[in-house]
């Protein structure tokens, strides 16, 4: 696809409302697109079609049910990069205090497709630098102490090489700091779900750090609960 087709899919307001929305790495259905995005179910539909067709989504149906996904982590990175780019001079102003308060909990902590976002990602990623668990010397890179630390948590580390970067800065648009992507990034978020340290606010992209969460990140990685 050419760079013109492409801007063009996501100039959209509703496409990238679609797009931005399954940055929580989930699969939606069209109607819960078309509910968030404010459009009928057969206006998603449409856009959601078109998407595909750009490899930004992918799509799996069970049943009636249509399912969509963004395609692969590229795709997420490109939404996200894209969102954050460029920096506005001002924070946006919320539309109404259902707004304020989601885009407050967002700015706290939130999933960035894969991977841990908001104040507690770049929380994380300044935890993992400091503690030696990655290295920012000649390139981005997880420590031999970094592996150990890994494995302790419960991580299979072989398991983080493939077709993705094993670890990788992604820009915070709320924070305009970074925080930990890849699949190092993919695996600590998954972990912390798994272990109970973060849960999902709601239906969105928002978590909230459990108590046994604030004791975990703060015995293993020195984050306290102002993060």
């Amino acid at each position: 696809m050419s760079l013109a087709s492409l801007a063009g899919l996501l100039a959209d307001e509703t496409r990238a409302a679609i797009c931005l929305a399954l940055l929580d790495g989930r699969a939606w259905t069209v109607g819960e697109l078309a509910r968030m995005a404010g459009v009928a179910p057969s206006t998603a539909s449409e856009h959601v079609s078109r998407l595909v067709a750009g490899g930004l989504l992918a799509e799996e149906r069970q049943g009636r049910h249509r399912y969509v996904r963004l395609a692969d982590p590229a795709a997420a990175t490109l939404v996200e990069d894209l969102s954050s780019y460029p920096a506005p001079r001002h924070a946006p102003v919320p539309a109404n205090l259902r707004e304020s308060v989601r885009l407050s909990a967002e700015a706290r902590a939130r999933t960035c497709y894969d991977h841990l976002a908001g104040r507690l990602g770049v929380a994380v990623a300044d935890a993992v630098l400091d503690r030696k668990i990655v290295a920012d010397d000649a390139g981005l890179a997880v420590t031999e102490a970094g592996r150990s630390w890994l494995v302790e948590l419960g991580i299979d580390v072989q398991a983080l090489r493939g077709g993705r970067p094993v670890v990788r800065w992604c820009l915070d648009w709320t924070e305009r700091r970074h925080h930990l992507a890849g699949s190092v990034g993919a695996a600590l978020c998954r972990r912390a779900f798994e272990l109970g340290w973060v849960e999902r606010i709601g239906s969105g992209r928002a978590l909230k750090v459990t108590p046994g969460g604030e004791k975990a990140l703060r015995e293993r990685l020195g984050i306290g609960p102002q993060a």
